[in-house]
Order: C-alpha cells, then sequence, then structure tokens
C-alpha cells in the first residue's frame, strides 16, 4: 500500500491574489472611513474657524463702527509675495469704516500670524496676535493676555512714526523690545509695518465698495 505524499497545501503563487485582494478591500475602507470623518467634521471645523475670525475683529473692530458682516464677502488681493491676501472691509451706509486682514511675521520659532485693522486714513484701529510659537515668558508678551504691548500700536500709521523709526529700539526705532527676545517684537513690528505699506499700496481697491 503506497502512501500519496503529495503536500496538498495551495502553493504560494495562488495565494498571492488572495492577500492583494484582501490588502485591497481593507485599503478602500479605510480610505472610506477616513472620507467619511472628514466629510463630517469640515463643516464644524470651518464654523469654528469663522467664529474665531469674528471674535478676533470684534477686537480690533468696535461693532458701533460698522453695521455689515465683515466676514461675509472679503475683498480679495495679491501680496508682493504673490499670495492671496482677504481683506474684510467693514462699513458703515455705504462707506468703508475699517479694514482688516492677516499679516505674518517670522519669529524666533517660526510663524507670527497677526491681524491688523485700519480706519480709512490708514490709522491702526488695533492689532492682535492670532498665532505663534515662541517661548514662553518672553515671546508670549505679544499676546495681549500677557502684555500690553501689542496695544501700543493703535493710533499710528504709515508715516507716524516715521519710516526708520519702525523698529525696535535695539535697532534704532521707537518700539520696545523684550528682555532675552528682541528677535519676536522685531518680526511683529516690520510685518504691521509692512502691512501698512501694503495697504499705501493699495488704498484705492481697499476703500471701494464693491456691490
Amino acid at each position: 500500500m503506497t502512501t500519496d505524499t503529495k503536500d496538498t497545501k495551495t502553493p504560494l503563487l495562488e495565494r498571492i491574489p488572495y492577500q492583494a485582494i484582501l490588502l485591497g478591500a481593507c485599503a478602500a475602507i479605510a480610505a472610506a472611513l477616513l472620507l467619511g470623518v472628514d466629510n463630517a467634521t469640515r463643516e464644524p471645523i470651518a464654523q469654528r474657524k469663522m467664529e474665531d475670525l469674528q471674535q478676533s475683529l470684534a477686537q480690533v473692530v468696535p461693532d458701533d463702527l460698522h453695521d455689515n458682516n465683515m466676514v461675509a464677502k472679503p475683498l480679495l488681493l495679491t501680496g508682493e509675495d504673490g499670495k492671496e491676501i482677504k481683506v474684510y472691509q467693514g462699513t458703515k451706509a455705504g462707506n468703508v469704516t475699517a479694514l482688516v486682514w492677516e499679516t505674518v511675521g517670522f519669529g524666533y520659532a517660526g510663524e507670527i500670524r497677526t491681524i491688523i485693522a485700519l480706519d480709512p486714513q490708514g490709522n491702526i484701529l488695533g492689532t492682535r496676535v492670532l498665532s505663534h510659537k515662541e517661548t514662553p515668558g518672553l515671546g508670549d508678551k505679544i499676546e495681549a493676555a500677557k502684555d500690553d504691548w501689542i496695544t501700543k500700536f493703535t493710533g499710528l500709521s504709515f508715516g507716524n512714526p516715521p519710516e526708520d523709526q519702525w523698529k525696535v529700539k535695539k535697532d534704532g526705532g521707537q518700539f520696545d523690545q523684550f528682555s532675552g527676545a528682541t528677535i519676536t517684537p522685531r518680526a511683529v513690528v516690520k510685518s504691521l509695518h509692512a502691512a501698512l505699506q501694503f495697504f499705501a499700496a493699495h488704498k484705492a481697491e481697499m476703500l471701494e465698495v464693491k456691490p
């Protein structure tokens, strides 16, 4: 009596298509789950960003200065670097009363995002830091909640102070720096000055009320 010693296991080459199909199915399921989560969270995230933006605008533009929804139809302009800049216009009785947009400086630890609000004459109504990664206890004094340094720009403009004074005192300008953290305030001063230069170059466009 002979015993059949033939290997009854499925050859490796025959198992590969099955494994590939299984792997593809798992990838498809994972992709579908990610897409579902993205679709479910996209609207709440966008809504939260809009609420944060409105809160930031309220800090630099008083409610009685405008009667429109400033975030509804931003004016789209192009910056010196070719990037799009959204300018939020505050209007009252059909006239522009405030202009707000975001400006970016580069501090010790990376980007420092701020918003600046101007009146039609180019005077600063207010400015606030939106985000940064500067050193706690040193660079974070640019936050209004930590120090009043950022509020001292209110009332200034492109020519006030003169061009050569838009620097920190260490560089020969009029603005205070922080002990042990000169780079941070220097970046903010530079970015705000650039914003005023941007207004001077685009004043006519920014003061035009779009239908």
